[in-house]
């Protein structure tokens, strides 16, 4: 069935897309900072899918661990080399809260680096192995929040989204596909971790992971380029992109 590589797959949407992939028998290739905790998921997902489950551990914010997962990225099989990646999924990223005034500056870079440089880096190390095979797809994950005034999360998430439209111009032909999936609030541990009180956001704005990815994995057997689950939030999304700008910026921030 292929190989796919998951950044971000210890926790969250990008844990979601392992499981669902290894369910669909894919080999996979986990990636985060975390260690400890990708060899914990990829023992129980190899217990209960028997599919192969390579361990990267990277912190995506230092040049040197990118390189090395766009070298995994870059391999194709040849000879006893590892298998090539078929499908890669860009997740990794967290919220950057707070006012850009605020604080320094040290996290609102690393925000950069992993959710827009690196973006970029490993889905160029991953389409050119291919589009030399002419098979394959590359799945970003942005958020709604690109279509807001929300600071340095929801600027990386805008250019994720406008990125993987031109990626799909750019491989229209060629047998490989990019597709962006742009879930509104979405029950993970992402907003823990930011500190956002999951409160502050009303019962029927919140997915669940599992509809996200389900919905995110069609869309790319699909050729689809921007996906936007479930209903409320593709109105959402409508509504924000009709709105004139003054009114978006009114609005503030949304994650």
């Amino acid at each position: 069935m292929g190989t796919a590589l998951i950044t971000g797959a210890s926790a969250g949407l990008g844990l979601e897309f392992a499981r669902q992939l290894a369910a669909a028998q894919h080999d996979l290739v986990l990636v985060a900072r975390n260690k400890e905790r990708l060899d914990e998921v990829a023992q129980d997902i190899r217990a209960t899918t028997g599919v192969a489950v390579e361990v990267l551990p990277a912190d995506l914010s230092v040049h040197d661990d990118v390189e090395s997962v766009a070298a995994r990225l870059a391999a194709t099989g040849a000879g006893s080399g590892p298998a090539p990646v078929g499908l890669l999924v860009n997740n990794a990223g967290f919220a950057t809260p707070g006012r850009f005034t605020g604080g320094g500056a040290t996290g609102e870079m690393a925000g950069v680096d992993v959710m827009v440089r690196a973006v970029v880096r490993l889905s160029h190390a991953a389409v050119q192995q291919m589009v030399a095979r002419g098979r394959g797809a590359v799945l970003n994950v942005s958020s709604v929040a690109a279509l807001t005034a929300g600071g340095t999360y929801a600027a990386a998430k805008a250019y994720v989204l406008s990125f993987t439209e031109g990626l799909a111009v750019d491989l229209k032909g060629t047998g490989v596909t990019a597709t962006v999936v742009c879930p509104g609030f979405t029950h993970t541990e992402f907003h823990d971790r930011a500190g956002i009180p999951k409160s502050s956001v009303p019962s029927w704005g919140w997915l669940d992971a599992p509809s996200v990815v389900r919905q995110a994995l069609a869309d790319v057997r699909r050729g689809v380029v921007i996906s936007t689950p479930s209903v409320r939030y593709a109105v959402a999304s409508a509504v924000l992109r009709a709105m004139p700008r003054w009114a978006v910026r009114a609005v503030g921030k949304l994650r």
